[in-house]
């Protein structure tokens, strides 16, 4: 009795994303939180836009499967399989093409074109979660200790030093 029509409306897709970051892509979000009226569903999506060689970095939804077209542009899109075959699955999509994320993989897209690029993706969750493996892993607060990374990665513990200081 008390929802509204703003609860089912969300204006802003048609806007580009600042890309002007160190991955150099944008995610614009529709999730519950954006659009209300998605609670329960089980459904969202987002934009994605990419400056030239801008990379979505590999991450993960704990909660959706992933479902991407790409709207203008060229981009490289990967997921890897699951242990113990660890196998990378990779394609270059064009304007048009449509690739699945299943649930849980660790994923990325690149724009390899000199241009923009943009996408839209559908997500089987109203609340997705995204957990991009680099912030997860070099960025946790508080950290993981170096030495357990250093052994995980098999590198000198000098190298996780920098990356940590570096998310």
């Amino acid at each position: 009795m008390q929802v509204q029509a703003e609860d089912f409306f969300f204006s802003g897709l048609h806007l580009r994303g600042n890309t002007s970051n160190p991955a150099g892509s944008r995610v614009t979000p529709v999730f519950a939180t954006q659009l209300p009226g998605l609670n329960t569903l089980g459904i969202s999506m987002v934009r994605i836009d990419y400056a030239p060689w801008g990379l979505n970095p590999p991450h993960t939804h704990p909660r959706a499967t992933e479902i991407l077209t790409v709207i203008e542009g060229t981009l490289q899109v990967g997921f890897v399989t699951s242990n113990p075959d660890n196998r990378f699955i990779t394609k270059v999509l064009q304007k048009g093409d449509v690739f699945v994320f299943p649930v849980g993989l660790v994923h990325f897209q690149r724009n390899v074109g000199n241009g923009y690029a943009v996408a839209i993706a559908a997500l089987s969750s109203q609340n997705p979660g995204a957990i991009t493996i680099a912030n997860a892993v070099f960025g946790a607060n508080p950290p993981i200790p170096g030495d357990i990374l250093a052994k995980a990665f098999q590198v000198d513990k000098s190298v996780v030093d920098m990356l940590q200081a570096k998310f």
